[in-house]
């Protein structure tokens, strides 16, 4: 009675330590699955990494929509770089509708400060997150800690 103990409690020992060994082990995972994938997969990253864009905030000073809609879009633009003209200007266009977004900033502060700025000539704006402006000045960027600025 007392060996059959001693097998079952080594056997027990036995599991429980190829167990917690198995689960410390490094292996290799290899996945497969069709070419096409794996090179869209790469495509994709490389475009991503070219694009070299960060997240940011623009404001939206209109949303036109009807027959006329494109050309409004397109005089509204030179209406504003007219008034602002060191501020980019971007026409998106989503079926049916031209929104007219400007500004690249890197903070949501920023967008609200220039927003109320041309609140008045502007009436209909608002400020789009999770835009990604590509052209920054990064002289005007301040790192947030000391260890930033080294980089």
């Amino acid at each position: 009675m007392m060996k059959k103990k001693l097998v079952y409690l080594f056997l027990l020992f036995l599991a429980v330590t190829s167990a917690s060994y198995a689960q410390t082990r490094k292996g290799k995972v290899e996945i497969t699955g069709d070419v096409k994938v794996s090179e869209l997969v790469k495509k994709h990253i490389e475009f991503n990494e070219r694009m070299q864009t960060v997240p940011g905030y623009r404001v939206q000073i209109a949303a036109l929509s009807g027959a006329d809609s494109r050309n409004q879009s397109f005089e509204l633009k030179s209406k504003f770089k007219e008034e602002y003209p060191d501020v980019e200007v971007y026409i998106i266009f989503n079926e049916p509708n031209f929104r007219i977004r400007v500004g690249d900033f890197t903070s949501k502060l920023d967008a609200y400060v220039f927003m109320r700025r041309i609140k008045d000539r502007y009436p209909g704006t608002i400020v789009n997150d999770n835009v990604y402006p590509i052209h920054l000045d990064w002289s005007n960027i301040v790192p947030e800690t000391d260890a930033d600025a080294d980089l």
